[in-house]
């Protein structure tokens, strides 16, 4: 039998994204998946516009964010029966295969891990966003891997990374509960990559997965690439990494 995954979307005000994402979702191949739509309170006409699909809604009372976000959603979920969660962006679109190619990662790495995907611009679809995180002082602390670049074959191999975006990121319920979420101290940005070494400091191993591809219109809920909300908004989680954990982000050791 097939792992159930309760694929997990986080919305504010994302009405203008979630109808595709969510047609992209209903045409993934694997069979064994359901949705849930966590709703941090938006003023847009997010519920309206998906009223008549199959998803389960979470509505948040107020804006939680992203770690609280997610946290209070899975506590709320605690008698669901998936197997895995794959918490996604709401302005993002998945592949097809998507779930099929986590899960045969599974069958390959084992199920103690986390996984992300293969992540491509939506407004450039063949080129990379992310495809693997790296730590310390000559990767700018925390970057991405391959970040603007051609989609080639260097970045059509899985192997373990430093840490799995928050864009898409794929995990066992269990080990999700086993570390308690993300930390909340992170409001937005950071938290990711907390997680990540939190994880890789009790065995659990990260890894992107190339077969696995996602598109993202990339900092949409922000308002763009050069927001200045978003910039300090990073730099302040940046600083919070760099206090957590000083020899991981800045000089990369494990």
């Amino acid at each position: 039998m097939s792992r159930k995954v309760n694929i997990l979307i986080l919305n504010w005000n994302g009405s203008k994204y979630l109808v595709d994402l969510i047609q992209s979702i209903k045409a993934i191949n694997y069979n064994n998946y359901k949705i849930t739509l966590i709703d941090n309170n938006s003023t847009d006409d997010s519920l309206l516009k998906i009223k008549n699909e199959k998803v389960n809604i979470v509505s948040h009372k107020s804006n939680y964010m992203f770690a609280k976000g997610y946290n209070k959603a899975i506590i709320d979920l605690k008698n669901d029966d998936s197997d895995f969660f794959l918490l996604l962006n709401n302005d993002t679109i998945c592949d097809k295969n998507i779930l099929d190619a986590f899960s045969e990662a599974l069958d390959k790495y084992g199920d103690d891990c986390i996984m992300g995907p293969k992540i491509l611009y939506m407004n450039d679809k063949k080129k990379i966003w992310y495809a693997g995180g790296n730590f310390g002082l000559f990767n700018f602390f925390v970057s991405h891997r391959g970040i603007r670049k051609k989609d080639e074959k260097s970045f059509n191999k899985d192997c373990l990374t430093d840490y799995i975006t928050g864009c898409c990121l794929f995990i066992s319920k269990k080990n999700y509960l086993k570390l308690n979420g993300f930390d909340e101290k992170f409001n937005m940005y950071g938290e990711d990559v907390d997680l990540s070494i939190r994880a890789q400091n009790l065995g659990i191993k990260c890894y992107y997965i190339s077969n696995a591809r996602l598109w993202h219109y990339v900092s949409a809920s922000y308002g763009g690439n050069f927001n200045l909300v978003k910039i300090i908004t990073k730099i302040s989680s940046l600083f919070k990494l760099m206090i957590k954990y000083p020899k991981r982000i800045i000089l990369g050791l494990k």
